[in-house]
């Protein structure tokens, strides 16, 4: 059986200010660094095979606060990169909540109907999570592993879904969390409770 554990990277600076980080290359805060310097506390008893991380830089610090600690060296993977939101990232959740109010609710409520301008829709995300997620499956299937990934939110969400087969959620509410963690058992194509 395969466990992933799936982080959220510690807070930045965006996320501090309630702007929409995507793809841009926000390092950690103080406040992020000792998050993740937490989690690693909580998770340091847990044997762990392998970590994986997106390849922006407040999930590459966190996922080397694991390393450090695990002794297991940190693998990045592009297909971790967040959901690409356009010409969103670096915005106000309230600038586009006032510009935009009625893509900014189907977004809430129906967010695999709508595409960020200049952006990635979630069934181009949901592809590339899915082929991660084989990946690891792959690599791990045998014995009983845990795995760190190590990504953003939305991604994480979106990784969530996909493997426990649910709804998304608030995609809104979902990007403004970080620094915690879920332990999620994972078998290919079933739930596991």
């Amino acid at each position: 059986m395969l466990r992933i554990v799936l982080v959220r990277p510690g807070q930045t600076e965006y996320d501090f200010q309630g702007r929409i980080r995507s793809r841009l290359a926000v390092p950690l805060t103080e406040e992020g660094t000792r998050q993740a310097s937490e989690m690693v506390r909580q998770l340091q008893e847990l044997q762990i095979a392998a970590i994986y991380c997106g390849p922006c830089p407040a999930c590459l610090q966190t996922a080397e606060a694991f390393g450090k600690q695990l002794g297991k060296k940190v693998r990045p993977l592009d297909n971790l990169a967040n959901l690409n939101a356009g010409l969103w990232q670096g915005k106000l959740f309230t600038e586009v909540k006032q510009n935009q109010p009625t893509v900014y609710k189907l977004w809430q409520e129906k967010p695999e109907a709508v595409c960020p301008p200049q952006g990635e829709t979630l069934a181009e995300v949901r592809l590339r999570v899915q082929n991660v997620l084989d990946k690891i499956w792959k690599k791990h299937q045998k014995g009983e592993n845990n795995v760190i990934v190590v990504a953003p939110e939305p991604l994480a969400s979106i990784i969530r879904s996909e493997i426990l087969h649910t709804d998304f959620g608030d995609l809104w509410e979902a990007e403004r969390r970080c620094g915690w963690w879920e332990l999620i058992q994972y078998e290919k194509n079933a739930v596991v409770s």
